[in-house]
């Protein structure tokens, strides 16, 4: 019997008492296993939880031995099935018993006196910090699960000064050293902090969200593709509905994604892929013009950094995108945005000599084309009561997949190589909200 006992602070149950009482072998972090020592037997194997796949081989190895007098006892932080090692038993083919204690993410919140249903929770631990602080680019209320080289200076530095947020830092959350932090990210990018932490990321207008029926990310929008109608801009210059359909099907903005929108015009492509859940960043180089995305972003209540200035040059003060869509500039702005993006560029085009450039652009980048030429015909009345399909003006629109695959810390390391080290602030940024 394998059981895991969750540990917040708090003095354990009789169930977790005994089951520790019980164990010939425990297992847990070494500030776990001296706050729990005083129920543990005398002649107890004891291992230092700190490379997880060594001592789930002890387990195994120690459960493989059938002994007889004792099992297994595994002490985690808060909530064991949440983020946490019960996971990893699972994945080995253990069925461990669960003693959950209260959350860090749930205690978190309690500091803050703040609801946490609307929140979402990320783990940069052990994972690419760069999703999380997607994440945090793209919704107001973010708990972040923390570890050391991915903590709150590390998530404040990616996130200053482009994104306003609110910090509050919760360190060894019901431990002795237990310290409540509010501070923003210029602050928290140059303090030293206590490990374990959580970071709870909050644009303080929206830190308490509207009531909803479903926990964490709101679901994606109803319907995209919307019409020219649905948004601000100047004498139809705006992607028709029809081409930013199959962009966005080319794109596939989601949850942790950045997506760049260069010449972004009205908005329209960065608004529906933040209507996805993607954190956006939208560059036009005309002043009319951002001020017009982001009166449409304001109508749609979504996140999407406004940037004004000129491709390409304006891109190396950008974070890393795994997408972009590139709705103006030639071949050099499409090989520059395809040197950066992790995983797709799409390219909207009138003129069909710009087709075979804008290719060779993409695949001088290794990245695999395809290409299609949109001709949409919508349906228009005329008088009488009678109906024609009227042609809209062709686009061709170019796409490039870089091949093989799952943008990894590696591969985004190899992406910052080609542009500055540290992330300046965006010319004449706007947060469109």
């Amino acid at each position: 019997m394998i059981t895991v006992v969750g540990y917040d602070g708090s003095p354990l149950g009789d169930e977790a008492v005994a089951a520790l009482a019980g164990a010939a072998l425990v297992v847990g972090g070494a500030r776990h296993l001296k706050a729990v020592e005083a129920s543990v037997q005398a002649d107890a194997r004891t291992i230092v939880l700190g490379n997880v796949s060594t001592a789930l081989d002890e387990i195994d190895a120690f459960a493989s031995t059938e002994r007889q007098g004792g099992g297994v006892a595994v002490v985690a932080s808060g909530d064991p099935s949440f983020f946490g090692i019960v996971r990893a038993l699972r994945e080995r083919g253990h069925r461990p018993r669960v003693i959950p204690a209260l959350s860090s993410v749930a205690q978190a919140f309690a500091r803050a006196g703040l609801p946490w249903d609307d929140a979402v929770v990320v783990s940069a631990h052990g994972r690419d910090l760069r999703r999380a602080v997607n994440v945090c680019r793209a919704f107001p209320k973010v708990a972040v699960l923390t570890a050391p080289g991915a903590g709150p200076a590390e998530l404040a530095r990616e996130l200053f000064p482009q994104t306003p947020r609110s910090f509050v830092v919760c360190e060894d959350l019901g431990g002795p050293n237990e310290r409540v932090v509010h501070v923003r990210p210029a602050e928290a990018s140059t303090r030293p902090w206590r490990e374990p932490n959580v970071v709870l990321v909050l644009d303080s207008r929206r830190s308490v969200g509207e009531r909803g029926w479903i926990a964490g990310a709101r679901p994606g929008p109803a319907g995209w593709a919307l019409p020219e109608t649905a948004f601000e801009h100047r004498n139809s210059l705006i992607t028709k509905p029809e081409v930013r359909a199959l962009a966005l099907a080319k794109l596939g903005p989601r949850v942790g994604d950045l997506v760049w929108d260069i010449g972004a015009g009205s908005g329209s492509v960065a608004i529906e892929c933040a209507r996805f859940g993607a954190a956006v960043v939208a560059v036009e180089r005309d002043e009319a013009s951002c001020d017009r995305i982001r009166a449409n972003v304001r109508a749609y209540g979504v996140k999407v950094a406004v940037s004004r200035g000129e491709a390409p040059g304006v891109l190396e003060h950008l974070p890393v995108p795994d997408a972009v869509f590139v709705g103006g500039g030639g071949p050099e702005v499409v090989q520059e945005c395809a040197a950066r993006a992790l995983r797709c560029v799409a390219v909207a085009l009138i003129a069909v000599e710009r087709v075979r450039p804008t290719i060779d652009a993409l695949r001088e980048e290794g990245m695999v084309v395809d290409a299609v030429h949109v001709q949409a015909s919508r349906l228009a009345e005329m008088p009488g009561d009678v109906h024609r399909f009227a042609a809209t003006n062709p686009v061709y629109l170019v796409w490039g997949v870089r091949e093989g695959a799952v943008p990894s810390e590696v591969a985004v390391e190899e992406v910052r190589a080609v542009r500055s080290e540290d992330i300046a602030q965006l010319p004449e940024e706007g947060n469109g909200e």
